[in-house]
């Protein structure tokens, strides 16, 4: 898991535990696993540790940016309740991370790390997020959305209002175009959970609305 989903993961269990319902990897009848896609594929080990993770409990996943394509494998292995999409490439089956960019039309900007990830990002969590950096491998980007239809789950797209990797009005045209929903807004960038817990943790938990649904 990475930085931004550990912090994530350990606000909600906060939050849960003062609210009396417990909402983490590991605590409770309702846990939160927080994804984001590091490989080409989700192998057979990282499979078993999503699903020791969650055990037989219900469980809201949170995929963030490219984490989309690993958590709809992952709503197939795993007694998914609810599927929450944040600053998310919302894929098409069959489509692959590197397709995605033109079939979106992503509006490519000049940029580095720093404008585009972590301008709103505290210092000392950017400082401590380092160890977890790592390029993606060339070969993530071939490996197709292998299922037929999105999978039968509520599914609530979280988008960052001051996301200038994927803007805000991107996002939105894009979960209208693909699976029918209006986003919800939250604050922060690209990296959200790592700038805004607290409000991204309250949008997860959030009761499903209008804008959560089954997707077609």
């Amino acid at each position: 898991m990475s930085a931004g989903g550990a912090q994530l993961v350990e606000h909600a269990a906060r939050v849960g535990r003062q609210g009396g319902v417990h909402l983490a990897i590991g605590l409770g009848p309702l846990r939160v696993a927080a994804l984001e896609r590091e490989h080409a594929e989700l192998g057979r080990d990282e499979r078993g540790r999503v699903r020791d993770a969650a055990g037989d409990e219900r469980v809201v996943l949170v995929a963030q940016s490219m984490g989309a394509f690993t958590a709809l494998g992952c709503c197939e292995r795993l007694p998914v309740e609810r599927l929450v999409l944040l600053n998310a490439m919302i894929p098409l089956p069959g489509e692959t991370p590197g397709q995605w960019w033109s079939n979106t039309d992503w509006p490519e900007n000049d940029g580095d790390l720093e404008s585009f990830f972590l301008h709103d990002v505290p210092p000392e969590i950017a400082a401590a997020g380092e160890q977890h950096a790592r390029p993606e491998a060339d070969i993530a980007f071939g490996q197709p959305c292998g299922l037929e239809r999105w999978p039968q789950v509520p599914t609530t797209v979280l988008a960052a209002r001051d996301d200038r990797f994927f803007p805000f009005e991107f996002q939105a045209r894009v979960a209208r175009e693909r699976l029918g929903l209006d986003v919800i807004a939250v604050p922060g960038g690209h990296l959200a959970a790592l700038s805004q817990p607290e409000a991204v943790t309250e949008a997860i938990l959030t009761p499903i609305s209008a804008s959560s649904s089954s997707a077609p």
